[in-house]
C-alpha cells in the first residue's frame, strides 16, 4: 500500500522529504503549508468544480444520474469559492519550484474563475488545453449543447520563469513529427479503469483517465521529478506518476478515497529505464499519431516491433518514440535510420509480433480511425 501521512505526523517529521511517494491526509491548504518551500516540480490540480447542480438530475427514463453532489463540491457562494481558490493557489505557489509548472483542470462552472485568480496571483498562462471527450454524458434536458469537453490551464509561476520542462521533441516525434496540438481527444474514465466499490458504484465521481495524466506527465516532467496533486481523489496522478518513473505526493481528506488510491498505487509496476528515456533533439481520414496507440494500450511501452523480414527491431518507449541500439526517434525517422535511407513510412515498416505472425502497426491505426469515424 502507498504510505499515508496524517498531517500531524508530517509536521513532526525530522525528514523534510518524508512525504515523497505518500498520501497526506488532511485539508489541502494546511497540508501544503507543511511542505518545504520550492520542493515540487509539477502540480496537477483537479479542484472542486462547484457544479451548482440545482437539484437531482434524471435521464429521460427517470433514472437518477450519478452526478457529483458530494459535500466537498459545494460552496455557499462564488465569493466563497474564489477565496478557497486563492488560498490553495497561494499555497501551491510556495511549494512550486521556480522552474516548475501547474496544471489545473475544470469545467465551465469553475475554470474561468480559477484562470482569473491564477492571473491575479501573477502566474503566467502557457496554454489552455481542451480535453475533448469521445464519450461525454448526454445533455438529458435538451436545453443546452452537450458538454463534451473540459479545459486545462497550464501555467508557470510568473512571466519571467525560465527552464520549465516541456518535452517538445518527444511529443512531436510521438505525434508523427507534427507539433502536439492543444486539443486532446480521450474517452472519459470507464470500463475496467473506473474504480468501483463493493456495492458496484464508482468510488469517485470525477475520476480522470490515466491516458490524460500520462500525456500531462510525459509533456512537462522528467523521470525522478516530484508531481503534487492537492486534490488526490482516487489517485490517478499517483498511479501514473509511479508507472512513468516520477515521484508523487497526494493530499486528500476523505479516508475512502485514500484507501482506494493507496491500493491502486500499490498495484502499479514502474516502467524500466529504456521505456522511460525521453527523446531530446530539434525542435481527409482522421489523423492518428503513433502515441495514440501507446496511450490506448494497443501498443505497450517495452513492446518490441520488427520489420517485415525481422532484420530490424525497436523497443517502444512510454513517450511514443522508438529506440534501437543507440538510435531513437519517431516510427518514421527510426525506420529510416536502421535502413540507412532518407525516408521511411513507419506505419508499414514496423510490425507487431504475436508469436505466430507479424502485423503492421498500420492495421492498428485503421482500428483507431474506424472508432474516430463513428464519432463524426
Amino acid at each position: 500500500m502507498a504510505s499515508v501521512f496524517p498531517l500531524a505526523d508530517l509536521r513532526r517529521s525530522s525528514d523534510p522529504f518524508s512525504w515523497v511517494n505518500s498520501i497526506i491526509k488532511g485539508d489541502c491548504v494546511a497540508a501544503l503549508e507543511a511542505l518545504p518551500d520550492k520542493s515540487v516540480d509539477v502540480i496537477f490540480a483537479d479542484p472542486p468544480y462547484n457544479l451548482q447542480l440545482g437539484g437531482a438530475l434524471h435521464r429521460p427514463d427517470q433514472s437518477l444520474v450519478d452526478a457529483c453532489d458530494d459535500e466537498w463540491d459545494q460552496f455557499a457562494s462564488f465569493q466563497a469559492y474564489d477565496a478557497f481558490t486563492r488560498a490553495w493557489l497561494l499555497a501551491c505557489r510556495r511549494v512550486l519550484k521556480p522552474t516548475g509548472t501547474i496544471w489545473v483542470i475544470g469545467s465551465y462552472h469553475n475554470i474561468f474563475r480559477v484562470g482569473a485568480t491564477l492571473q491575479d496571483l501573477n502566474f503566467w498562462i502557457l496554454n489552455d488545453i481542451v480535453w475533448r471527450k469521445t464519450n461525454p454524458m448526454p445533455n438529458f434536458k435538451g436545453r443546452r449543447f452537450q458538454n463534451a469537453h473540459e479545459t486545462m490551464i497550464w501555467a508557470s509561476p510568473d512571466a519571467k520563469a525560465k527552464g520549465y520542462t516541456f518535452n517538445y521533441d518527444a511529443l512531436k516525434a510521438s505525434n508523427d513529427d507534427v507539433q502536439m496540438r492543444s486539443d486532446w481527444l480521450f474517452p472519459i474514465c470507464s470500463g475496467g479503469e473506473r474504480l468501483k466499490g463493493d456495492d458496484g458504484k464508482k468510488v469517485h465521481p470525477t475520476q480522470k483517465p490515466e491516458a490524460l495524466l500520462a500525456r500531462i506527465i510525459m509533456a512537462s516532467t522528467k523521470p525522478g521529478d516530484i508531481v503534487l496533486d492537492p486534490f488526490f481523489g482516487s489517485g490517478t496522478t499517483g498511479a501514473v506518476a509511479k508507472r512513468l518513473g516520477r515521484n508523487f505526493v497526494g493530499i486528500e481528506r476523505e479516508q475512502d478515497y485514500i484507501d482506494a488510491a493507496s491500493a491502486r498505487i500499490a498495484s502499479v509496476t514502474p516502467l524500466g529505464k529504456t521505456e522511460l528515456t525521453v527523446l531530446t533533439g530539434k525542435k481527409a481520414e482522421p489523423r492518428v499519431a503513433f502515441n495514440t496507440l501507446v496511450e490506448s494500450g494497443m501498443v505497450k511501452p517495452g513492446q518490441v516491433l520488427t520489420c517485415a523480414k525481422r532484420r530490424h527491431s525497436a523497443v517502444v518507449r512510454a513517450d511514443g518514440t522508438l529506440v534501437s541500439g543507440s538510435e531513437a526517434g519517431s516510427i518514421h525517422r527510426l525506420g529510416a535510420k536502421v535502413q540507412g535511407v532518407d525516408a521511411c513510412n513507419g506505419w508499414t515498416f514496423w510490425h507487431t509480433d504475436d508469436g505466430h505472425s507479424l502485423r503492421p502497426i498500420d492495421e492498428l491505426r485503421s482500428v483507431v480511425r474506424k472508432g474516430l469515424a463513428k464519432l463524426d
